[in-house]
């Protein structure tokens, strides 16, 4: 370290002063551009007399040069010091004081000032190191915690650019594609210029910059990408300067490597910028410059890379298990539709409706929603509840699940063979009889209509009573004169008609099921909220089992399986339940009931609504916004929401 004594001139300073023979005093006289090198240390010497200058200080910020500054007051008027420097190093001696004295005070106070020097760089390099260590911390925090890829390419790159102050940025990551890896441009942000970026992808090849880090995995810290070594294989692209009259020319360029040595992306830093003030006294203008990126940038911008890394990793195996997720899901929607393709739909256009209700209710900004915020992960929480509210129906067998008539497959088969072996036994009856008995042929065709009428008008009772609606009173009497009917079987025995097992089926006073068969469709939802139990959901989604198992709870305990009342039922399930009802009211894809007008299908909510079945509040909002129209247009999924469900 060297040594500049800013000499005052005036007796007796001047005469000790010509006294010393050090060549490592360099004297000067004070000047508006008096300034510090890094490696120097400054000394004011001063005999403290009126007009010597000292209580003016410097006119240039000395900055980090402050702590290497001292002063010598020799002589009698040493009174006055100004709190510039009183705030200094400084010694007094007295007028008079011999050569060698100064000398020593010299030497004193020069180690004093190394030591103070040498203990404010630790301290600055400290407080330097410390800064950096809690802003990696705090930036390894803030990527841990971000869910959304786009927001998080867009951290890293500004969280970078601000340790390092770097003016501008871009962000590479490697992309597999069926011709290869490519390197894929995904951020780009730049303090000067304003412009449009556009991704595109780039050769994996050493011909750029980003290209040759990310194959070698070295560091690349370039003082000036206009000075490029011929030999170098790299060549930097001038394309967007060109474009935008910008000057591209330090440039720090790191690749983005995981913990396993895995090279996932590049990161590339471009112009430090870094603050000063000119030396000239007529300005204090402080001016910004670009310089190279030094070794610390170089250690924080791999620290932050190497983090970056991580957090990237991390959010592309939640996104893959997400997909994988979402094809899971999507497979069980498949298997619940290929057990009744007639309900084809049936899974996402309900949660379509149900999304698009706590979308409304999201919006309503007075009455008793007004306080009420969905957010995205709600929403997601919401459809998955409401895509696999019906999954339990795979635990359903096949012929009551698709069961579209009273009667079992191939019940009304039977019946239909007994009607005929009856007309073919009744007419063998008859001829036997005509022929003893000798009728004419007349009273023969007589009887062996009559006995066909009756039976095909037994027939004609079966096919109306096998329909799935309401049960006429008149049909059901002659319902239950079947079993009264007999024929002669090909035995020859008197044999009923109809079973008392068919007769049962046929007097099922409205739809096709019985009561068994009913509590057997009903139990799809228990096996529903068996099936989803046994995923482990992640905290944001576990509600999609409860949320699911009571889509068919009503508000007036009417519901099943738990007969749950108005305070137990959470409004996502209620939005469920109001779309499960519509869409299966109103789909043209029912082979065992025709599909209502929606009208009509509102018109029937409206009356459980009334009777306190469902939430008739949300059902004026379903109407009102006509959800049933437009979310059932939307091909995706909702999109994101402000803020919460309850």
């Amino acid at each position: 370290m060297g040594f500049r004594p800013v000499v005052f001139y005036g007796r007796p300073v001047g005469e000790l002063l010509s006294l010393l023979a050090e060549p490592k005093f360099a004297a000067r006289p004070l000047d508006p551009g008096w300034s510090l090198a890094p490696d120097e240390i400054g000394l004011v010497l001063s005999d403290g007399s009126p007009g010597t200058g000292l209580a003016d200080p410097p006119a240039s910020d000395l900055g980090d040069g402050a702590d290497r500054i001292g002063v010598l007051i020799v002589g009698e008027g040493c009174g006055e010091v100004d709190p510039f420097w009183s705030a200094r190093v400084y010694f007094a001696l007295p007028a008079g004081t011999a050569a060698r004295d100064v000398a020593r005070a010299l030497s004193s106070l020069f180690r004093m000032l190394e030591d103070r020097a040498s203990s404010a760089r630790d301290r600055r390099a400290l407080a330097d190191r410390t800064r950096e260590i809690r802003a990696l911390v705090d930036v390894g925090v803030s990527l841990s915690a971000e869910r959304d890829i786009d927001k998080l390419l867009e951290t890293i790159l500004s969280q970078a650019r601000a340790l390092t102050a770097a003016e501008a940025g871009s962000l590479y990551l490697l992309e597999d594609q069926p011709g290869g890896v490519v390197l894929r441009f995904v951020r780009a942000q730049n303090d000067s210029v304003r412009f449009d970026f556009v991704e595109r992808t780039l050769p994996l090849d050493d011909a750029s910059i980003a290209g040759f880090v990310a194959r070698s995995g070295e560091t690349l810290n370039l003082p000036d990408v206009g000075a490029i070594p011929a030999d170098a294989p790299y060549r930097f692209d001038a394309g967007f300067d060109q474009r935008y009259g910008y000057r591209s020319r330090s440039m720090l360029t790191v690749p983005m490597t995981t913990p396993q040595g895995r090279t996932i992306g590049v990161l590339q830093l471009l112009n430090r910028r870094l603050p000063f003030l000119p030396l000239q006294a007529d300005t204090a203008v402080m001016r910004i410059q670009v310089v190279p990126f030094g070794e610390e940038n170089v250690d924080i911008a791999r620290s932050l890379a190497a983090q970056a890394a991580v957090a990237v990793e991390n959010r592309s195996l939640t996104e893959n298990i997400r997909r994988l997720f979402e094809g899971f899901v999507e497979a069980s929607v498949t298997a619940i539709e290929q057990r009744d393709p007639t309900t084809s739909g049936h899974s996402e256009r309900v949660a379509l409706l149900s999304c698009g209700l706590a979308e409304l209710v999201d919006r309503v900004s007075a009455g008793p929603f007004a306080a009420i915020r969905v957010t995205r992960e709600e929403l997601r929480e919401l459809r998955y509840a409401a895509v696999l509210h019906d999954f339990g129906k795979v635990g359903v067998r096949e012929e009551v699940l698709v069961k579209s008539r009273k009667l079992p497959i191939r019940m009304a088969d039977l019946i239909r063979s007994r009607i005929d072996q009856a007309i073919l036994s009744a007419a063998a009856e008859v001829w036997e009889r005509a022929a003893r008995e000798k009728w004419p042929e007349r009273q023969v065709a007589r009887a062996l209509g009559d006995r066909v009428a009756l039976l095909e008008r037994a027939w004609q009772t079966v096919v109306v009573a096998d329909e799935p609606s309401l049960l006429p009173a008149e049909i059901g009497e002659d319902v239950a004169r079947l079993q009264e009917i007999q024929y002669r079987d090909a035995t020859g025995k008197l044999a009923p008609l109809a079973l008392p097992e068919e007769i049962a089926y046929l007097s099922i006073p409205k739809g096709s099921l019985n009561a068994n068969e009913r509590r057997e469709i009903e139990s799809h939802v228990t096996q529903t909220y068996r099936f989803l139990s046994k995923i482990p959901w992640t905290e944001d989604l576990s509600r999609v089992p409860d949320w699911a198992y009571a889509h068919h709870e009503k508000l007036d305990g009417s519901g099943y399986p738990r007969k749950l009342v108005a305070d137990k039922i959470p409004l996502a399930v209620r939005a469920i339940t109001i779309s499960d009802i519509y869409d299966a009211l109103a789909a043209r894809d029912r082979p065992y009931k025709r599909a209502v007008p929606s009208d009509r299908a509102l018109d029937i909510l409206r009356i459980e609504a009334r009777r306190g079945a469902i939430d008739a509040t949300l059902l004026d909002l379903f109407i009102a916004e006509k959800i049933y129209v437009s979310a059932l247009a939307k091909p995706d999924a909702p999109a994101q929401a402000p803020a919460r469900l309850s």
